[in-house]
């Protein structure tokens, strides 16, 4: 049964997720500030963290990006803030979605059993869970480094976070300006034609045939999607 961590300061909204969720069969702890949620963070094993942003004391961003440096599993980030901005820098800091308050609350187990499925089916549990194998791609997420049928490929940092995102997030269709505002929100230089370039370095290091891609699949006039078969 999935266990979730719920952090979230009024007491009675971070119960109505957790009554709704484990009608779902999602169990969930509940923090009520943050410095409890990054205790819990580091100390128990969870499938996906629930995390508010707007938090006394430590501030939801930082708190994402503490718990991100040691904990591999999906954040999602809770907020009662639309702007782009918000969005942008909750990526920045390592979350992998977002949802709106208010929001219905089939959206939201719809959400958390997506990304608790899409993890498990990425990172192989009976082994080194720091390690996505899809293929004869090898991505070792803890010592940042790619292999192609065991052999090493150089990236650099931009390729390498670009294709653990798309990997991350397989079959899942993105646009140019989400993955750019993803990888490169905080570098003001470039623009989503940057993407482009990337995508064609990446693939001419983990394809075997760059034209024909197996991996990285571009949809026209909407993005690109990796592919797991």
């Amino acid at each position: 049964m999935p266990k979730i961590l719920i952090i979230e300061d009024e007491q009675y909204i971070a119960e109505l997720e957790r009554d709704y969720l484990e009608s779902y069969g999602i169990v969930s702890d509940i923090a009520l500030t943050g410095e409890t949620g990054l205790q819990k963070a580091l100390t128990h094993t969870y499938d996906l963290i629930l995390l508010d942003l707007m938090l006394p004391g430590i501030d939801g961003l930082d708190l994402c990006k503490k718990i991100r440096k040691d904990i591999d599993v999906p954040i999602l980030i809770v907020t009662a803030k639309n702007e782009d901005i918000d969005k942008i820098r909750g990526f920045d800091r390592g979350a992998d979605d977002y949802i709106v308050k208010p929001f219905n609350p089939n959206e939201l187990v719809a959400r958390v059993k997506a990304h608790i499925a899409r993890y498990n089916r990425l990172i192989q549990r009976d082994g080194d869970h720091h390690v996505i194998r899809i293929g004869e791609l090898t991505i070792d997420t803890r010592s940042r480094r790619v292999f192609v049928k065991g052999a090493e490929r150089t990236m650099t940092a931009k390729e390498y976070e670009l294709l653990v995102f798309l990997a991350s997030n397989s079959n899942m269709v993105f646009s140019k300006d989400h993955l750019f505002e993803r990888i490169w929100s905080a570098d003001p230089v470039g623009d989503s034609s940057t993407i482009t370039v990337h995508i064609r370095k990446i693939r001419e290091k983990i394809e075997e045939e760059a034209s024909n891609p197996r991996y990285i699949e571009t949809i026209w006039g909407v993005g690109y999607r990796f592919r797991k078969e």
